[in-house]
């Protein structure tokens, strides 16, 4: 038992049970103690220069500044007669539109320039992420911090890209001796790379920033694992087939715009504490309105090769190509109706694309599990007291506040491709061959004959004879 201990059970003999019950309330000779003894106490507490109330302060930090209304003006000189519900509503109509505009395009400019997008939109969001950091524990001031976590960035895309180049682009890169050599060694140089930074971060560690140094490395992995890995599995999807990459997206899209509609029309009952504006109305509109739209959208889009193809790199031409002959997936079969449905319709069978059946997976997906992406966006932001990751759209925020959702469901779309879809792959099979030793591919090609003659799919050389 401490002095303090010891002065409160006699300071409860003196004063009768109503101090124990009523600790503040303490004599004169209780109270020195307690001084001294909550200088101990945090004394004790120190740990590595930093105290208790130290980090607790930082942690629990004031909130960060509100950005200002950065509405074009030209918008706000033509909605200002209207109310700030129906101006926002004006402002995110109009922004949307444009964005789904801009989407068109880079879809037209073909599989390089969206995959460039896609490293910008990484690239951005991990800014903001890493941005709020910063802010929030005010780490401006420790040593590398700011060129560690940029370099950490670009340590895990040089890993994630180099393995999607040795994957794609198998020809190029033995063609050419540095980068088959960088390919051999790819996986050795990547962890020689984040060994380096590790070291670095381990150098630059101060004394009285032991803490916060760590939650800042924490931040940045996890900002890493979030962000990068997950717009790895986009550029993924997209060698797929573009179709893999526009329907998913565009799923996302039509849930966000038609759960806000059908919200800002009949939203009555809050679905979810973590986002007040979000209704149960428009929760359940967007789902019957997204399974709709992706059916729609997959049965246009099925018809296309440029969509339907995996995007396939050509040696020839050093360019991207996606012309083949469409898989069964993408052929419209006939299919039977139901008896109960039929008695409704009156339609006995109906013709579709098998793509299509998948799409209700997509897009049933995209609206009721890609909103808890934006549900988690919504609970990191209200623990930072932050309203949005950033300012970069009017009326929307910041990048990361768009693709909160698209990054969980470009995770679902390639472990759905994984499940399902894809088998395995001739040309890489091939590729991966023609790396081995003549005498390993003769072996290969002896299992390979005797397993055809055994199949009855070839006759042996004595049977020829």
């Amino acid at each position: 038992m401490n002095m303090f201990s010891m002065c409160h059970v006699s300071c409860g003999k003196e004063h009768g049970s109503q101090v124990l019950e009523s600790f503040p309330i303490l004599c004169g000779s209780c109270r020195r103690h307690s001084a001294s003894f909550s200088q101990e106490s945090e004394s004790e507490a120190k740990v590595d220069g930093e105290t208790a109330s130290d980090s607790e302060s930082r942690t629990e930090s004031a909130p960060l500044p509100v950005p200002a209304d950065d509405t074009p003006e030209v918008l706000n000189r033509a909605l200002s007669n209207l109310s700030s519900r129906w101006k926002n509503w004006w402002v995110r109509g109009i922004l949307t539109l444009a964005m789904i505009a801009f989407f068109f395009i880079i879809i037209y400019l073909g599989p390089m320039v969206l995959m460039i997008i896609v490293m910008c939109v990484q690239i951005k969001c991990f800014h903001e992420i890493i941005t709020i950091g910063y802010n929030v524990y005010h780490s401006y001031d420790l040593p590398w911090f700011r060129t560690l976590s940029w370099y950490f960035l670009l340590c895990v895309n040089y890993f994630f890209y180099g393995e999607t180049v040795t994957d794609y682009f198998f020809t190029l890169v033995q063609r050419e001796e540095p980068l088959r050599i960088l390919s051999k060694y790819h996986r050795f140089i990547s962890f020689t790379l984040y060994l380096i930074g590790f070291c670095m971060f381990v150098l630059s560690l101060v004394k009285k920033h032991y803490r916060l140094q760590f939650y800042m490395f924490g931040w940045t992995h996890v900002t890493l694992l979030i962000v990068v890995t997950q717009s790895h599995l986009v550029i993924h999807n997209l060698f797929e087939g573009m179709i893999w990459f526009i329907v998913p997206i565009s799923c996302v899209i039509c849930n966000d715009i038609m759960a806000y509609m059908f919200g800002f029309f009949f939203g009555r009952t809050p679905l979810i504490k973590l986002s007040p504006k979000k209704t149960w109305e428009g929760f359940i509109g967007g789902f019957f309105a997204t399974v709709v739209f992706g059916l729609l959208l997959s049965y246009v889009m099925s018809g296309y090769r440029c969509f339907v193809c995996p995007v396939e790199y050509n040696n020839d031409t050093n360019s991207f190509t996606v012309d083949c002959e469409p898989s069964d997936l993408f052929r419209l079969q006939e299919y039977n109706i139901p008896g109960v449905i039929q008695s409704v319709i009156g339609w006995k069978t109906v013709r579709m694309y098998p793509f299509q059946i998948h799409s209700i997976a997509l897009s049933t997906f995209a609206s009721l599990i890609g909103p808890f992406g934006g549900f988690f966006a919504s609970g990191f932001k209200r623990a930072f007291k932050i309203k949005d990751f950033a300012n970069t759209i009017p009326g929307h925020g910041g990048i990361m506040d768009r693709f909160d959702c698209q990054y969980l469901m470009a995770t679902f779309v390639n472990v759905y491709i994984a499940s399902f879809i894809r088998g395995p792959n001739p040309s890489k099979l091939i590729q991966q061959f023609l790396t081995l030793r003549p005498d390993q591919q003769l072996h290969i090609f002896n299992t390979l004959q005797s397993h055809l003659i055994d199949k009855g799919m070839l006759t042996s050389a004595i049977e020829d004879e």
